[in-house]
């Protein structure tokens, strides 16, 4: 995987009106366009980060027709719902001041991503030949757990979670998502890991735009109508993020539905983000004071005698305004033998907790990140997650650089 050039991440909807209408003569004067057969095949990583913050516009000249085209192309603020997303062949995601309001954040809602019984494979034996016990097999339905609310304040007691945003042709999404540490960067990390239908259509569509994340999101657990009044520092502690590039796996993007489990056992996505505020020079592990080690190693269930998932449910009986979580023994469960098993445990939690990280220590006792949100049954009684192999952390080195 590699990523696209890199564009200007920052300007106003004035200067966004007038670049556009710049690039707009400056392509079609342009000679012909290079044969798309010939450029990288980056679709399930891209890039929208680098530039000039002052004028808005791409900093590396010259570059090519294409690049241009992709860039004036990605829209930002009025697209048609009915068209862009199969367009969306690139993430291009500039980054817009004050655009994510509070009115803007209140009316996301989350993805339905119920799976119906019937799209459940495997048999307690297992039916498959992977390399682990797991491999094809379904457990048991769990016991349902009741989720909790995170002790607050959420920047001390869970410091690496906090809330994806982002625009989809059904209007504004919510998601849930955690910091994870960069290797290639130890102690400044600016990785989030989410679920790939947070930041992509799945098979025959594109990636979504504005997307961002909100770490720490209501860090003092207010009640939905206090956040309305509430200071902007207790709604966004440490302000809001843009993703700057976003990757997601082949098989999210190749078979992932809407709704029901199709794509659900790779349903993974990292993104690279950057601060909207221009004074904010710390990373974004930095910024929050922690991230989570990432581990693809699809250890065996029986290895993990208890995971813990959180995340911002926001469907009934939830609000999306307080972080939850569910702790418990996990189990496993099979949409498609030839991928890896997921895990499953018992949890109340709704749509918008997607994206959020199960954890369980690693071997050295600190908490890693196992696996993140992907669906759940319409009854709301157990969330199910990806295990992390070696599709998942080829999407997340793609990143790390």
């Amino acid at each position: 995987m590699s990523s696209k050039r890199t564009f200007a991440p920052r300007r106003s909807a004035l200067a966004a009106v007038a670049a556009v209408a710049a690039l707009s003569v400056t392509a079609t004067a342009c000679g012909p366009e290079e044969n798309p057969e010939n450029d990288p095949k980056p679709s399930s990583s891209a890039s929208a980060d680098g530039g000039s913050r002052d004028l808005g516009l791409p900093k590396d000249l010259p570059f090519t027709v294409d690049d241009l085209k992709r860039w004036k192309e990605g829209e930002w603020d009025n697209w048609e719902p009915d068209g862009w997303l199969g367009d969306a062949k690139d993430f291009i995601n500039p980054i817009i001041e004050d655009l994510w309001d509070r009115d803007r954040m209140n009316d996301a809602e989350e993805p339905e991503r119920e799976v119906d019984e019937d799209e459940i494979d495997g048999t307690p034996d297992g039916d498959g030949e992977g390399s682990s016990e797991d491999e094809g097999v379904t457990d048991p339905t769990p016991p349902v757990v009741q989720a909790v609310e995170v002790e607050t304040p959420y920047t001390e007691k869970a410091p690496a979670h906090g809330k994806v945003f982002m625009d989809t042709p059904k209007g504004q999404m919510v998601c849930s998502a955690t910091v994870v540490q960069d290797p290639a960067n130890p102690g400044t990390s600016n990785l989030v890991a989410t679920a790939g239908h947070c930041v992509h259509g799945g098979k025959d569509k594109g990636w979504f735009r504005n997307v961002i994340f909100v770490p720490g999101f209501n860090h003092n657990g207010l009640a939905a109508e206090e956040l309305e009044s509430a200071p902007r520092e207790d709604v966004l502690p440490h302000g809001i993020w843009w993703a700057a590039e976003a990757a997601t796996t082949d098989h999210w993007r190749n078979t992932g539905a809407e709704r029901g489990g199709a794509g659900a056992q790779q349903d993974f996505a990292v993104l690279k983000v950057s601060p909207e505020e221009e004074s904010t020079t710390a990373s974004l592990e930095e910024t929050v004071g922690d991230a989570v080690k990432v581990n693809f190693s699809l250890p065996k269930v029986s290895t993990l005698p208890e995971m813990t998932v959180r995340g911002y449910p926001a469907a009934p009986p939830y609000d999306g305004s307080t972080m939850y979580g569910c702790t418990g023994a996990p189990g496993r469960l099979t949409i498609d033998t030839a991928q890896p098993t997921m895990y499953r445990a018992g949890c109340t939690m709704t749509g918008g907790s997607s994206g959020g990280g199960w954890l369980a220590p690693g071997p050295d006792g600190e908490d890693e990140l196992y696996s993140v949100t992907s669906i759940g049954p319409i009854t709301a009684t157990w969330l199910a997650g990806p295990r992390l192999g070696a599709e998942a952390k080829a999407v997340f080195d793609s990143l790390s650089k």
